[in-house]
């Protein structure tokens, strides 16, 4: 069967573009998820069921802001199997628009203004005046993988005896920062789960993908999905007037040093079924004086991107304190070497600096103080903890850890120079499919005939990879890791339980495999992000469609 998607797909993509839902950006989000709500209700299976589709607000969040569900059950047999369809409404945001950013939500008239106002390669020119391209913010990243899954909703409202199952569809909010509304989605799934007795066997996401690389003209589906941490990185420093600079032990320097370490380091590349991960990269240096003096500063923070696809958590904390421990010791000696220079210069004797690496993981640091200090230190940090939350929800999540770590310091009788290793963001779980289980069979399998049913009317190759290459809320559905892996998460993070939770008992409820089955096209964050509309429109819907068709027969 081939649905004639384009038209419906194309309109309700650039209607959703024309909705400004920059993430966190008062009543945007909320407005797009308003869109996708009362487009369910304009139709009649809605309009005959309507507890069937919901607009819900984000739980513990700083932002009012909405997600929109709705489900289909179907009629075609009594099997409660349910597949998810998930896909987010949020957007970056619009400031590389510059003078034209207002025209960043006009689809049809973005592509001239983009030629008027900027020097545009011949890649972007070429796609523009081809015609095949949508340009937008959110045009690719993600708002037509969103108005594929509402067609499809559409399609199966009318035909709901296709289905000899049930399908349920998510436009959540807040993928581009903390997942609110994918893990406030959780609490409605499990609550369908218990009402509706679903059984979810799989989960498709609609997110984006591009080439990989200038010349490359396939379109990617992918199984699974990348994973994320963020390790962060405090050096606590020894503080001196800059005239006596032999006696400072400089946090930046060390910083600098674990971000050598770190950043683009390939030996911190993971590898799994082939397909490897991109090495982790510097997202943050600084030290944490404030305004200008000439004493040395007393503490520096970093942070990197971590990409796994096999590694556990627990291995990814152990490599990244070796990098620290490394760091440290680079750094003594760099500095004794420097100094003993210094004295020959100088003609005066040497004697070596007085530092030892001294590197800890969150809970070391953490345990190290408790054990002293017992009780009082550890109604004081949660007091601490918790008031700050309370007071400045808003809060930068990597920034509230950091200063519970300087709380945490302020207990510390040796003030001896030491670095702290914690995760400072949310846990994006990679999810490995291996066929292991009937489910991830099941999916594997209905996905390859579903590329096949469709690949003759793709203008190009359709190909499959292992991994979803980006950050995304799929790795929400399922766990790959076992759940002592992931004790290392929750053992080293400072927000832990007071800003931040992942609840691994309500994933696990779920814990499906999943697929993205998504938009394609080209410079997504960018201000030429675009989407091919063929493949998006036409091609993507269609493999849905059939894959849902051979999971639900």
């Amino acid at each position: 069967m081939n649905l004639n998607s384009f038209e419906e797909v194309k309109r309700l993509t650039s209607e959703m573009v024309a909705i400004p839902s920059v993430n966190k950006e008062p009543g945007g989000e909320t407005a797009v998820a308003r869109y996708v709500y009362d487009y369910y209700m304009s139709l009649p299976y809605y309009r005959e069921h309507p507890e069937r589709v919901m607009c819900f607000q984000t739980k513990g969040d700083f932002v009012e802001r909405h997600s929109t569900l709705a489900y289909v059950k179907g009629t075609g047999g009594d099997s409660n199997r349910t597949v998810i369809l998930i896909g987010h409404i949020d957007t970056v945001g619009v400031e590389d628009y510059g003078t034209i950013k207002e025209y960043a939500f006009k689809t049809d008239e973005l592509p001239q203004k983009l030629k008027e106002t900027f020097s545009l390669t011949d890649e972007v020119l070429e796609d523009i005046e081809s015609g095949e391209f949508m340009f937008g913010r959110g045009a690719l990243d993600m708002k037509s993988g969103v108005a594929g899954h509402m067609y499809l909703m559409k399609y199966f409202s009318e035909h709901p005896e296709e289905l000899n199952g049930n399908l349920v569809h998510i436009a959540e909010c807040d993928e581009e920062d903390n997942s609110f509304g994918i893990i406030t989605a959780v609490d409605y799934l499990l609550e369908l789960k218990d009402k509706e007795g679903f059984d979810y066997i799989a989960c498709i996401n609609a997110d984006y993908s591009t080439n990989y690389m200038p010349g490359d003209e396939n379109r990617y589906l992918y199984y699974g999905s990348i994973g994320k941490l963020l390790p962060c990185f405090v050096a606590f420093g020894k503080e001196s007037h800059v005239g006596s600079a032999f006696s400072a032990f400089d946090p930046n320097l060390l910083i600098a040093e674990v971000t050598r370490g770190m950043s683009l380091n390939t030996d911190l590349c993971d590898v799994a079924q082939g397909e490897v991960t991109i090495p982790p990269i510097s997202l943050k240096q600084c030290d944490t004086k404030e305004g200008y003096t000439v004493q040395t500063a007393l503490s520096a923070f970093s942070y990197y991107n971590f990409f796994t696809h096999g590694m556990s958590p627990d291995i990814v904390l152990d490599r990244c304190k070796k990098v620290g421990q490394d760091a440290f010791s680079n750094v003594i000696h760099y500095m004794n070497q420097q100094y003993e220079r210094y004295c020959e210069l100088s003609q005066v004797p040497y004697t070596a600096l007085p530092y030892e690496p001294r590197v800890y993981t969150w809970k070391e640091f953490y345990g190290e103080a408790l054990s002293k200090y017992g009780d009082e230190f550890e109604s004081a940090i949660r007091n601490f903890a918790e008031t700050l939350q309370q007071e400045r929800p808003d809060m930068d999540l990597r920034y509230f850890s950091l200063a519970v770590v300087e709380e945490v310091w302020k207990w510390f009788e040796d003030k001896s120079p030491a670095l702290v290793l914690f995760f400072g963001s949310i846990f994006s779980a990679r999810i490995e499919m291996t066929g292991k289980t009937e489910k991830e069979r099941a999916l594997l399998e209905a996905v390859e005939q579903a590329v096949k049913r469709v690949r003759p009317r793709s203008k190009r190759e359709i190909k499959t990879r292992m991994f979803y290459p980006y950050i995304s809320d799929s790795s929400f559905m399922a766990l790959s890791d076992s759940r002592e892996s992931f004790e290392a998460v929750a053992q080293n993070m400072p927000s832990w339980r007071v800003k931040y939770f992942h609840d691994v008992d309500k994933i696990l409820a779920i814990n499906v495999p999943v697929v993205n089955i998504g938009a394609f096209g080209r410079d997504g964050h960018m201000l030429t992000e675009r989407v091919d509309m063929h493949h998006t429109f036409q091609n993507v819907p269609n493999i849905s469609y059939e894959t849902i068709r051979s999971l639900l027969d």
